[in-house]
């Protein structure tokens, strides 16, 4: 292929788990979380132009093709916020390659309307606008949204901060990507034909993500939906053994591990 390799952690072992990270952030804001999934063999991913990985030429789907041909298959993927949107797409397109998904503080379609409910236009707007001006005073706004809201607020954004500072800044090209998929992508239509496992973790007060969409999804057997009270944007930063124990609990009762 001609693009270039992603840079992918792999760790432990046991079932598969792809983690897949938000816009703006890098594959190490889940090392705090993978210490804690012993069960499972973590592949912790940088996403196009992200933390130690290259850009890659295209938008949302040159994106979901690299990722299916780098990742382990049948995996179980998680993806976090714009994560979570490429992890969905992944399992609609290449059912065979994903064995469950799960999706944390994410939205099959990020941008608000006046049906739906999401992230007002003109602050993506803004985010865009602020690219061309700052990139690294841009990042460090946006890292402060993952927790605002939160009991733990203050804590929790310096834990992001530290983890996602640990690597380069992102490559301005994939952020502007990035920003275009939340803007433009809408999987909604799609839903209804994933059949396997999925489980959907939301924050309460999440500000990026209202938990109003919620009730606006299809539900089946196959998914399951679990809401933290006090979690904003980031759970798995602010409430680690509350998300642990809800990723082990789904993973055995549908026969994951």
């Amino acid at each position: 292929m001609n693009s270039p390799s992603l840079f992918m952690q792999a760790s432990g072992h046991g079932q598969p788990l792809v983690l897949l990270h938000g816009w703006g952030m890098n594959s190490s804001i889940f090392t705090p979380l993978v210490a804690q999934l012993p069960q499972f063999q973590c592949f912790q991913v940088d996403l196009p132009g992200f933390g130690d990985s290259a850009p890659v030429a295209g938008g949302f789907d040159a994106w979901v093709e690299q990722l299916a041909q780098q990742l382990p298959q049948q995996a179980i993927v998680l993806g976090w916020s714009l994560g979570g949107l490429l992890a969905t797409s992944l399992a609609q397109r290449f059912p065979s390659n994903v064995a469950a998904l799960i999706t944390v503080a994410s939205s099959p379609c990020f941008l608000a309307n006046a049906e739906w409910p999401g992230i007002p236009p003109k602050v993506l707007q803004q985010f865009e606008q602020q690219l061309q001006q700052d990139l690294a005073k841009t990042i460090e706004r946006f890292l402060a949204l993952q927790a605002m809201g939160s009991d733990s607020a203050r804590d929790d954004i310096r834990q992001v901060r530290e983890l996602v500072l640990a690597k380069p800044l992102p490559d301005a090209t994939a952020l502007s990507a990035g920003l275009a998929m939340l803007r433009d992508v809408d999987l909604r239509d799609h839903l209804p034909a994933l059949q396997q496992p999925w489980l959907r973790l939301w924050g309460k007060l999440d500000g990026l993500v209202p938990q109003r969409v919620i009730a606006q999804l299809p539900t089946a057997d196959n998914v399951t939906d679990c809401v933290f009270a006090k979690a904003s944007h980031a759970p798995f930063i602010s409430h680690p053994q509350d998300v642990v124990a809800e990723i082990q609990r789904w993973s055995a009762a549908r026969g994951l591990i």
